[in-house]
């Protein structure tokens, strides 16, 4: 009834707590030392914590004996009025201030343990959270694309940075939590010796209070469940907006993407405030529990203490003792909906690490370097959605050929290309490399040899240099000197004010769209790649930047398999032949006069699209 609207991604989980905790123990294993040291640290915190009440009732105790038989008062009014000049005779005891000088002892040690424990406890935690991170981003970066068609880039950054830091502070109150609990052991056994009958009514109401807590678990996981998802809603929007501001901007629509932040913001308080109403509700009720089993045992110990069945220091112990004992429990039941709220963190980021990826290998046969010869068999590809992309396509791209994909928008283009990159699974048929299935190649050496330049180029914050050497980090200032001068004798640097230490700014924003395309050729051209796929970009751009890009494609296609999805028709009439795609079809295939001279699709391809670019047209108009 709460929380309705927030749906869960397909990948998500449902783990059991056993299994959930054995798989977080795993990530403590490797802080083996530290935890240990912990362990020890919390025991000794534990046992003087326990001896304070222990050490309290002894002087109360003497001190009491010396009242009786010093002013031979048995009422407590009159031992109140007494005051503390009744005590004076009785300070000079060498016991008393041995007493109180183990008392303060007790306190500085606790303080610098507690201080050695926490120190610790946060180094350890910060170590678990590391490698969780490390994990989750591993597995995250380690997804087809198909993936991130799915899934908005927001929601797996929450996973991967929110749920991560609510595990640590979980961690970190169960930390405080253990030694609590080994505190209340210790209690038990001095209690016990004190009144068993008293111990055993105190230990008996304890569960009362606990299992009024377990019954808050289901609600108290899913209300933390549904607030992770809110959360992850408001960080994928203030993703999205800020990753197309400058579009917002464009169009003046500042006030709607306000509008739609505020209306996710507002949606996403009342999730957290529903679900801060469910943690919030058990320890009121707690209290009320736990108020009511005192007054019980106040009014029957007082009874025992007049009968005379227990001394006064140990009924003082007593007291002292049942803050001491109902403090860690009530924290134990408070937090076990803190503790959900950690294991459903927990949840969502194994989740994610554990989704399986739609792109799966057979093999991981080593990869030299490759020919490029390129063969599809009858293959079919769908998408997610089911929509049928390639129906039984067949195609062989003979190495060092570089071949044109041209057809109207969902032609299957894009399809070709992010098949031979390996980013996406295809259903039926099958796809080889140089004769060999391409599921059973090592993935990540496979890609070492494809150079990749998308539709939009995109630029990494940094200097030019720094983007030209992504591809190759080993790569020296010379090389892509001489790589960069190598295209119009370097003119296209003398644009960019400090030439290759000009910083890119964010995705490139501080370039032209062709300046940052030459960018995208260079780093595939540093890359030395054995096959190369360019999905041209349909920016325009002036014919002086054009034949500098046509310049750098003619050294990258030379004596290398290339793939372009083209858009301008200086690229269509370098390629070796033309493929013209029609749903996931290929209607027709030849080089460019020969196509325009058949009349067929082709040649409404380029009244369309690329006419208007030719010379003669131009002459025309």
């Amino acid at each position: 009834m709460f929380f309705q609207g927030l749906d869960s991604e397909s990948y998500d989980r449902e783990y059991g707590d056993v299994a959930l905790l054995r798989r977080v123990a795993r990530y403590f294993r490797a802080q083996g030392a530290r935890m240990s040291l912990i362990v020890l640290v919390v025991l000794l915190v534990s046992v003087i914590q326990a001896a304070v009440p222990f050490l309290i009732s002894q002087g109360a105790a003497r001190l009491g004996t010396g009242l009786r038989e010093g002013i031979r008062v048995a009422e407590l009014d009159r031992l109140i009025e007494a005051g503390i000049s009744a005590l004076a005779p009785w300070t000079d005891d060498p016991t008393v201030w041995f007493l109180a000088l183990a008392v303060t002892v007790a306190g500085l040690a606790v303080y610098a343990l507690n201080y050695l424990r926490r120190r610790e406890t946060s180094r350890a935690i910060g170590q678990v959270v590391l490698a969780l991170r490390q994990d989750a981003f591993k597995a995250t970066v380690g997804h087809d694309l198909s993936f991130y068609d799915t899934y908005a880039s927001g929601r797996i950054v929450s996973r991967i940075t929110t749920d991560t830091q609510e595990l640590g502070q979980t961690v970190t109150l169960v930390a405080d939590l253990v030694g609590q609990v080994a505190q209340v052991l210790l209690l038990v056994v001095v209690l016990w010796r004190i009144s068993p009958s008293m111990t055993l009514l105190l230990i008996m109401w304890a569960p009362v209070v606990f299992l009024l807590a377990l019954s808050f678990r289901a609600l108290a996981r899913r209300a933390t469940r549904q607030g992770f998802r809110a959360t992850a809603d408001v960080n994928a929007t203030i993703f999205e907006t800020v990753a197309g501001i400058s579009i917002a901007k464009n169009f003046r629509r500042e006030e709607t993407i306000y509008q739609t932040f505020a209306e996710v913001n507002e949606a996403a308080y009342g999730i957290n405030l529903r679900r801060g109403f469910v943690l919030a509700t058990v320890f009121p009720l707690l209290n009320f529990l736990v108020g009511f089993g005192i007054a019980i045992l106040l009014e029957r110990g007082s009874i025992r203490v007049a009968e005379g069945a227990i001394a006064v220091g140990a009924w003082f112990l007593f007291i002292q003792s049942i803050d001491l004992f109902w403090f860690p429990l009530m924290n134990l039941s408070a937090f076990w909906s803190q503790f959900q709220a950690g294991l459903a963190a927990v949840e969502r980021i194994f989740g994610l690490i554990d989704a399986q990826s739609a792109v799966t290998q057979t093999g991981s046969a080593a990869v030299d370097r490759i020919e490029g010869d390129i063969r599809f068999d009858a293959v079919t590809f769908r998408y997610a959605t089911g929509d049928l992309v390639l129906p039984s396509l067949s195609l062989h791209i003979r190495p060092g050929e570089t071949v044109a994909l041209v057809g109207h928008t969902g032609s299957g283009k894009s399809s070709i290309v992010r098949l031979v990159e390996r980013f996406y699974e295809f259903q039926e048929g099958s796809l080889t490399i140089d004769g060999r299935d391409i599921r059973g190649l090592d993935l990540s050496a496979y890609r070492r040899q494809l150079g990749i330049v998308p539709q939009v180029p995109f630029l990494f914050s940094g200097t030019v240099a720094d983007n030209i050497r992504y591809a190759r980090p080993a790569a020296t200032d010379a090389e892509i000197e001489h790589l960069a001068r190598s295209i119009g004798d370097g003119e296209w640097l003398a644009a960019l004010p400090e030439g290759l230490a000009t910083n890119v700014g964010e995705r490139g924003a501080r370039l032209s769209m062709g300046q940052r395309q030459l960018v995208a050729l260079m780093r595939v051209l540093v890359q030395g790649p054995a096959i190369f796929v360019l999905d041209e970009a349909t920016a325009s751009i002036d014919p002086f930047t054009e034949s500098q890009i046509q310049e750098a494609l003619d050294l990258v296609f030379a004596e290398r398999t290339a793939i372009v999805i083209a858009h301008r028709l200086s690229t269509v009439k370098a390629a070796d032949r033309i493929l013209v795609l029609r749903q996931g079809r290929i209607i027709e295939e030849g080089s460019h006069q020969q196509l325009l001279d058949q009349g067929g699709h082709y040649a409404e391809l380029y009244d369309t699209y690329f006419r208007h670019q030719s010379l003669a047209y131009k002459v025309e108009v």
